[in-house]
């Protein structure tokens, strides 16, 4: 099963403004990025926010899964969470805060 573009407008509708972000597609799925740290996954119409100390501590116990077989467990948003938009902005907000800057990449060597 894969997320439905319906998913993807109504988070981009619900976080666009709020500060800087955008959802990229990614194998098959989508990632959230906010101030370019990818902060959560968009997989199977469901969000996963990366964990942080602020996110443990705001969902309770009980949240932790993995996106896709493999991955490292992230913080699933519940349904009703998702349709409290400023809860979910602020969830947002508060989680990108705590994740650290990408590392820079390597500058590309060039070919010989």
């Amino acid at each position: 099963m894969s997320t439905k573009r319906e998913t993807i407008d109504r988070l981009e509708q619900q976080l666009s403004g709020e500060f800087p972000m955008r959802i990229q597609a990614m194998f098959g799925e989508y990632a959230l990025y906010v101030d370019e740290k990818l902060v959560a996954l968009i997989c199977d119409d469901q969000l996963y926010v990366k964990k942080t100390a602020y996110g443990e501590q705001a969902l309770g116990a009980g949240h932790e899964a993995p996106p896709y077989p493999g991955a490292k467990s992230a913080l699933r948003i519940p349904n009703d969470r998702l349709q409290d938009t400023d809860w979910l902005i602020e969830f947002v907000r508060q989680s990108a805060a705590e994740l650290p800057l990408p590392k820079p990449k390597a500058p590309k060597k060039p070919r010989t």
